[in-house]
């Protein structure tokens, strides 16, 4: 007779088992690496162990391929800075410039050495193509029609225009001072306490220089050295 107690054995498994541990997917070491940016501090035996696979120089160390990404942002610093140092000297001789400009405009006894001053800074210190003051009044006014659609046209929300003129436009601004003058684009800067005094148009070949988008410090002193200045010439 069998031994009922036989019925409830169990076999016992000799070898214990133990759940299988996922491994670490990139994941999960990206992100212990950014919770624990001092690792490789702690861990520095490890650097001289890594290698990098690296398109130009083969296999690099961790430490090498860190030094050569700070030496490229150094290097792009670098660039930066001095393209930010050369933009600073060029503003500074600029201003220079133009502050010049306004003490010699401060001097002028008449309209023909103000166009004279103004042709002599800007075209031959600023590069410009061409520079025309037009009055309003006088022996140079603009003809009434031609100043009503300029002023119209041009100076709808602003005292300043920057940008492009149609061809009749540069005629009627340029061509009695410089017919061969190359008109890429102006500024445009209306004169006088209420607009009444005239136009000082100023010409670059580039048709990008002078755009709607471009700072009026400088420009906008000359317009108020202007604007005490031409009354007594003029005859206001």
């Amino acid at each position: 007779m069998s031994d009922p107690s036989s019925r409830h054995k169990v076999a016992v498994e000799l070898e214990p088992v133990f759940e299988q541990q996922d491994e670490l997917d990139a994941r999960q070491v990206h992100d212990f690496l950014l919770r624990h940016p001092d690792f490789f501090v702690q861990n520095p035996t490890l650097l001289e162990k890594l290698s990098i696979p690296h398109q130009q120089k083969g296999s690099v160390s961790l430490v090498e391929l860190q030094s050569e990404q700070l030496r490229r942002k150094v290097r792009l610093l670098t660039r930066k800075l001095n393209q930010l140092i050369t933009i600073a000297k060029r503003n500074e001789q600029i201003y220079r410039i133009y502050a010049d400009l306004n003490m010699r405009l401060l001097k002028c006894v008449d309209l023909a050495d103000v166009q004279h001053t103004l042709e002599e800074v800007m075209q031959e210190q600023l590069k410009m193509s061409a520079v025309a003051f037009r009055p309003f009044k006088g022996a140079l006014a603009l003809p009434e029609l031609q100043r009503r659609l300029i002023l119209e046209k041009r100076f709808k929300e602003s005292t300043f225009f920057f940008g492009r003129l149609s061809q009749h436009e540069q005629q009627v601004l340029f061509a009695e001072h410089d017919k061969q003058a190359v008109v890429g684009s102006v500024a445009l800067v209306l004169l006088g306490e209420f607009g009444e005094l005239g136009i000082l148009a100023v010409a670059s070949k580039d048709p990008s220089h002078f755009n709607p988008d471009m700072d009026t410090l400088l420009i906008k002193q000359l317009q108020q050295f202007m604007n005490v200045l031409l009354p007594g010439l003029i005859g206001f």
